[in-house]
């Protein structure tokens, strides 16, 4: 309908990675732009963005940063900016794992769900 020329894309307001996919791929059917929003995420977060961002119709800057932009510390190993770019990790997964001691340190409380 030509109502847009850009679409930002934020999975925490998408309804997930699946969905952000499925709007992805649309836009992209459409040769409509598409960029990667994100909302503070920790690592794990940023990670998954980072791989979301890296698709094809991906084609303008998300405002994916440094972890130490908004984190003194982060749960995974720190995103540092390399040239004005993130690396997206490229491992098993998501690509990053939450640093369990660290997590251990600042957890205030644990509860154990079973069935």
């Amino acid at each position: 309908m030509g109502a847009t020329t850009v679409i930002n894309i934020k999975p925490g307001r998408a309804s997930g990675y699946l969905e952000s996919k499925r709007i992805h791929d649309f836009c992209l059917s459409k040769k409509i732009p598409v960029w990667c929003g994100g909302m503070l995420e920790t690592g794990i977060g940023r990670a998954a963005n980072l791989a979301l961002a890296a698709l094809p119709g991906f084609t303008l800057p998300g405002d994916t940063s440094a972890s130490s932009r908004y984190y003194t510390r982060d749960i995974t190993t720190p995103f540092i900016m390399n040239n004005g770019y993130l690396d997206v990790p490229n491992t098993e997964g998501i690509g990053v794992t939450p640093d369990m001691d660290f997590l251990d340190s600042i957890t205030e409380h644990e509860e154990l769900l079973t069935q």
